[in-house]
């Protein structure tokens, strides 16, 4: 594991790359707000940094975690799968960000880096070797009410290990992209509040669903989050647009965003 604390003073980032850095932050700050923020901000990524996973983990000593986004890039996206067997049970002998969150009080945010045969199992076997991980990069920064944000970057087996002058980018970008990220869910919380005024005439499952559906999820994902099928998930999908009128996905992000502060 190595632990890498990044300061206020870190090297421009228009200096790695040949500029494809920038062009990748400029299109990821393209993608704040937008539904399909994770997958669509991964492949701006991948202009720049090959990656597999994205997930952004909101985590608390006093309330079980949260993953608001994830996406995946040329890889089977089994991020919402990995984040249910997470939240189940293994985020609560997670030991891999605790010295980030020991460091964090020094630095603004902290690059923590694991190779998968370092993640003690059953969480490497569970997650790393299910869906063939190879490792996993996280800029980690404070969260709200004392909590660490973590946006992690993840590389399949297809490709290479991350270099040191990689990692060097990363930390040069993690400025931008953690500002992305949090300016991201900040205005995703505002859309969830339209949501819940909007919608609350929907069932659990059916409010669980759309919920689901306006983070860009795919009804598969949706399907492993919740423990139930896919065909399930479509049912309840049926039955919230027949309370609602409408009848496609895009009038759903259409109903959620009239008057959206």
């Amino acid at each position: 594991m190595q632990l890498i604390p990044l300061s206020s003073a870190t090297p421009a980032l228009a200096t790695s790359a040949d500029g494809r850095a920038v062009d990748a932050m400029a299109g990821l700050i393209a993608c704040i707000g937008g539904h399909g923020f994770a997958n669509d901000a991964l492949a701006q990524l991948n202009r720049w940094l090959p990656v597999s996973w994205l997930s952004v983990f909101r985590l608390s000593d006093h309330a079980p975690p949260r993953m608001p986004a994830s996406g995946s890039y040329r890889a089977p996206d089994g991020t919402a799968e990995s984040w249910a067997v997470y939240r189940s049970s293994l985020y609560r002998q997670d030991q891999t960000f605790l010295a980030a969150r020991e460091q964090i009080g020094q630095a603004r945010c902290t690059l923590v880096h694991w190779h998968a045969k370092e993640i003690p199992a059953p969480h490497r076997e569970r997650i790393y070797t299910r869906h063939g991980l190879r490792e996993r990069l996280s800029v980690v920064c404070k969260d709200q009410d004392d909590g660490l944000l973590a946006i992690n970057l993840y590389r399949h087996e297809s490709l290479p290990l991350f270099t040191d002058e990689e990692i060097e980018w990363v930390g040069m970008g993690a400025p931008i992209l953690t500002s992305c990220v949090q300016r991201h869910l900040d205005l995703a919380g505002a859309r969830e509040q339209s949501f819940d005024a909007r919608l609350s005439g929907l069932t659990r499952r059916e409010r669980e669903v759309c919920e689901r559906m306006l983070k860009g999820w795919t009804y598969e994902g949706i399907a492993s989050d919740l423990g139930i099928s896919a065909g399930t998930v479509k049912t309840f999908r049926d039955r919230a647009f027949d309370r609602l009128g409408i009848h496609h996905r895009n009038e759903l992000f259409a109903l959620v965003l009239v008057n959206t502060p």
